[in-house]
């Protein structure tokens, strides 16, 4: 890993006629190459105005930012477009444009006016598709693709543009659940395999929590918090960033979860993966259920069927759904 991208006391936001609108300060970081970082925060917190000041599409209030050592005002446009390529939110609305053609845009900066692709420009282009693993889409229109499809030729499409730094602006938000984890997994590969950094905004928080290798979070009061997501989780950043009535932060599965008020208790007597989801059903009607509730009902958890156990009858139920009906 070398040090990509290097970030001094940066403060972003907008200037107006009058003041100056400060989003957040004295952000300082560095990201490095061959990892994946992970913008987090919540909706008008900064973040876009964030990538796009990362990006040079905006102006910098104060600080520094500085590009494989080299600080960005330092770049005209044709420097900047040979080391940061960006994947925008919105969906291209392309047509009667082969994926082929499209991801040759990404090498605009290369060829010149004409934008006619040398043999080796042909080679790049083939290699990024194929990195991305859309080598069956070769030949495909554009509006026959689908969301996912799409998005996956944009980012070969900025494999293409050959520079150090990706940004992606919310890469997975028109995608289906398991397009999303398609997607992240493919980006956490390319950082490792390209040694690119990759460094993208996103509202996926479970998602970043066990793929990304670097969070940033983003917070109007709490400014930007950087580091691991165990270290995030470990010093309590994780939990205070997100604290929201019914979500709790669980520290031993590094994920969040829904917090219930419970409004009674039951034992359960059982173990493995079926004691875990009667305890799971449970908690969303509001029942506290686990081995260690002295309780005289209990539930006890069968390999073929649970059976409730309560001082004036004993029920038996062959599915969570059931016993589920029998508690309320």
């Amino acid at each position: 890993m070398k040090e990509t991208i290097k970030i001094q006391n940066l403060s972003i936001g907008y200037v107006g006629k009058n003041d100056v609108k400060v989003v957040a300060k004295n952000i300082t970081a560095t990201i490095f190459s061959g990892e994946l970082t992970c913008l987090l925060g919540a909706n008008g917190v900064g973040k876009s105005t964030l990538l796009r000041t990362l990006s040079a599409f905006q102006p910098k209030l104060d600080g520094e930012i500085f590009i494989e050592g080299k600080e960005i005002s330092e770049f005209n446009d044709k420097q900047l477009s040979h080391v940061i390529s960006v994947v925008l939110t919105e969906k291209p609305d392309i047509r009667n444009m082969t994926v082929d053609e499209l991801v040759g845009l990404g090498r605009s900066p290369y060829t010149g006016f004409w934008g006619t692709l040398s043999k080796e420009d042909k080679e790049v282009v083939n290699h990024a598709i194929h990195l991305v693993g859309i080598d069956n889409l070769q030949g495909r229109m554009i509006q026959t693709l689908s969301d996912g499809e799409r998005q996956k030729v944009m980012i070969a499409k900025a494999l293409a543009q050959e520079t150090p730094v990706i940004y992606l602006d919310e890469p997975t938000a028109f995608l289906d659940y398991p397009s999303k984890v398609e997607m992240m997994q493919l980006l956490f590969k390319l950082s490792r395999e390209t040694d690119k950094t990759i460094f993208l905004s996103t509202h996926d928080l479970e998602l970043a929590l066990q793929i990304a290798d670097k969070l940033w979070l983003m917070d109007k009061q709490q400014g930007v918090r950087i580091g691991a997501p165990e270290d995030l989780s470990l010093d309590g950043s994780l939990g205070s960033y997100f604290a929201r009535k019914g979500i709790v932060f669980d520290l031993e599965t590094g994920l969040f979860r829904v917090e219930n008020d419970y409004t009674r208790k039951i034992r359960l007597k059982g173990e493995g993966v079926r004691f875990m989801m009667v305890s799971k059903a449970l908690k969303r009607i509001g029942i506290q259920g686990n081995d260690k509730v002295e309780d005289e009902d209990f539930i006890e958890i069968c390999s073929d069927r649970y059976i409730l156990h309560q001082s004036d009858k004993t029920t038996e139920c062959m599915t969570i759904a059931d016993l589920l009906n029998e508690l309320k």
